[in-house]
């Protein structure tokens, strides 16, 4: 029987891809053509409130010793603000006059808050909104909301204070800044009580709004920006913010301005007050409401 010997494929056939068949690497240019042509879209409002939802409920399930750590690490996290912006400013005033060197500072002082946003910091008035989402779903006990209010302040106050005694220490400071520092700390304590308390609720509303937008963002780039940004505004706008300002208090008396402690008392419970107004009337009841709609929209039963 003769032997059936296959004939080899010339050499063009050999070179000639299957008719119909891409290769990989035109698969995989495809593939990145098309993700390119497809920018991610910001989640709907329903989607953030599950976020911040489940984020709330981790805040609310910590333990003591974790929530009273991450409280006095963000009172530390918060000096460090304080005082960029008080060195920067001193630095520019000679140059720039104060108004455009307390712009220039108030640049720096967004890092307290990107310290506390990427480094997860407990600070007091990011709590009119997160773990509030968390209670609605009856998940939580109320009384674990009240150790959060009760703990994350003192905590702030005296993680911020412990920081305090070093930096105000003579010839810590580059020379101008102490002097800096007694500006930032006599514009609130100047303040009328009426005049306080509104920019209170306007520096809450702020805060609690950052924390919602936060929850919005999937990456920490998209994070430290919006962390900057509130921060930079909170600075400079000079909003009377509970923790930021009885520290900015504090650190007037330790370098013996006239500002007393029943004025650094009183401020802290106007801005107390008052931030926590902002927060849940312009942003918990608002945003909560946002999310509802959101879902309802998107429900095709509805």
């Amino acid at each position: 029987m003769a032997d059936k010997r296959e004939e080899p494929a010339s050499e063009s056939e050999k070179s000639e891809p299957e008719r119909g068949s891409k290769s990989d690497e035109e698969l995989s240019d495809e593939e990145t053509e098309s993700n390119s042509e497809q920018p991610e879209e910001a989640p709907e409002p329903h989607e953030m409130f599950a976020r911040t939802r489940d984020e709330g409920a981790r805040r609310l399930n910590r333990s003591k010793l974790d929530l009273t750590t991450t409280s006095l690490v963000a009172g530390f996290d918060i000096v460090f603000g304080v005082i960029a912006i008080a060195t920067v400013t001193a630095l520019c005033t000679p140059k720039l006059g104060p108004s455009l060197a307390h712009f220039v500072g108030s640049l720096f002082f967004g890092i307290a808050f990107i310290f506390i946003v990427v480094g997860r910091s407990e600070l007091f008035t990011e709590n009119f909104f997160v773990p509030i989402t968390a209670l609605r779903r009856g998940r939580m006990r109320l009384l674990k909301l009240l150790e959060l209010y009760t703990i994350s302040p003192v905590m702030n106050i005296l993680g911020g204070t412990l920081l305090i005694l070093l930096v105000t220490t003579k010839g810590v400071l580059p020379h101008g800044t102490p002097e800096a520092l007694n500006e930032l700390a006599d514009h609130i304590d100047d303040l009328p009580l009426w005049s306080a308390f509104c920019s209170a609720i306007i520096g809450g509303a702020l805060i609690t709004g950052m924390t919602w937008m936060v929850e919005g963002v999937g990456t920490v780039g998209g994070r430290i920006i919006i962390a900057w940004i509130a921060g930079t505004l909170l600075a400079l706008a000079s909003l009377n913010h509970v923790i930021v300002v009885t520290l900015e208090l504090i650190i007037g008396m330790r370098l013996g301005t006239t500002i007393s402690l029943e004025d650094t008392a009183m401020n802290f419970v106007i801005a107390a007050a008052g931030n926590m107004i902002g927060g849940l009337l312009f942003v918990t009841v608002t945003r909560t409401s946002q999310a509802v709609g959101s879902g309802e929209s998107d429900d095709p039963a509805a």
